[in-house]
């Protein structure tokens, strides 16, 4: 076959450190444009990002060429050296893992509505039970002490 085609489509969630609440409206504002541009660079798109003060959320389709573990290193360490930069007071790191789960192309309006929908989600679940949740959903294995580690 002379040529690859693909529809990689992810639902991706970080953590601050700690579930510091280090996303201030000013830096979301910023940050997520910047995290589009990472993963454009890196050859894929961003569809929709947004979360809270304590985590965000990205929906991105990727390529073939590169790993999720080398997209997500990538976001996560240019976006928080960008944080550390230009905003040296917001005391921001992110946590080290991540959830990332496959998004079948039916599902995406509705997983970009979710995002969009953050505050009005997290006014009845912490991110904790939102995780554990999404962890459930996708069949996840998972030790429970660990997940916020």
């Amino acid at each position: 076959m002379p040529s690859t085609w693909s529809k990689i489509t992810l639902h991706v969630v970080m953590s601050t450190r700690d579930r510091q609440p280090t996303i201030t409206p000013a830096i979301r504002d910023r940050l997520d444009p910047f995290i589009g541009g990472i993963v454009r660079e890196l050859g894929g798109s961003l569809y929709q990002a947004g979360g809270m003060p304590d985590h965000s959320h990205l929906l991105i389709r990727i390529g073939t060429d590169r790993s999720v573990a080398d997209i997500m290193r990538n976001v996560k360490s240019r976006s928080s050296k960008w944080i550390h930069e230009t905003f040296p007071e917001s005391g921001f790191a992110w946590q080290k893992g991540y959830g990332v789960f496959s998004v079948s192309q039916s599902s995406v309006d509705e997983v970009r509505q979710y995002i969009l929908r953050q505050e009005e989600h997290h006014r009845t679940r912490d991110f904790k039970s939102e995780l554990l949740a999404m962890l459930q959903l996708h069949n996840v294995e998972y030790d429970e002490r660990y997940v916020l580690d």
